[in-house]
C-alpha cells in the first residue's frame, strides 16, 4: 500500500512539474472559479490516479503489440507509447472535467520526457520498491 501511495504522489508531482514546463500541457484545475489550493491538488491527485491506471492497465498490452517497433528503433518508440498514453489520460480526465489538458502530440511528447525523468529520479530518491 506504501509503494501505491508513493508511485501515486510521485506521478502527481511529475504531472505538475510537465504541467508547468510545457507549453502544450495545461492544468486548470477545478472550474468554479475559486482559487483555494485544495481545488488544484484534489483534481491533481485524480489525474494522477487516472494517469496511473492508464499506466498500469494500458502500457502493457501496447508494449507486447508494439515490441518489433521497440527493437527497431532501440527503445525509442517507448517514448512514443508514453506520449500515447499522456494524451490518453489528458482525454479521460477531459471525459471528467478535471482541467487536465494535452494540446497535441509533441507537448505530450515534451510531457512524456519530463514525466519519465522525474519519475525515474523520483523513485531512485524515494526508494519505491515494487515487491
Amino acid at each position: 500500500m506504501l509503494a501505491f501511495l508513493s508511485r501515486w504522489g510521485i506521478t502527481a508531482a511529475a504531472l505538475a512539474l510537465a504541467a508547468q514546463l510545457i507549453d502544450g500541457i495545461r492544468f486548470e484545475g477545478a472550474t468554479d472559479g475559486r482559487a483555494e489550493i485544495q481545488d488544484k491538488i484534489v483534481p491533481l491527485l485524480l489525474v494522477a490516479l487516472i494517469s496511473c491506471a492508464v499506466t498500469a492497465l494500458v502500457k502493457p498490452i501496447l508494449t507486447v503489440l508494439s515490441f518489433p517497433f521497440i527493437l527497431l528503433t532501440l527503445g525509442l518508440f517507448l517514448l512514443v507509447l508514453n506520449a500515447l498514453l499522456l494524451l490518453l489520460t489528458a482525454w479521460i480526465a477531459d471525459l471528467v472535467d478535471l482541467g487536465f489538458h494535452v494540446d497535441a502530440f509533441w507537448p505530450a511528447v515534451g510531457g512524456a520526457i519530463i514525466i519519465s525523468i522525474t519519475t525515474w529520479l523520483l523513485d531512485a530518491f524515494v526508494g519505491v520498491d515494487d515487491e
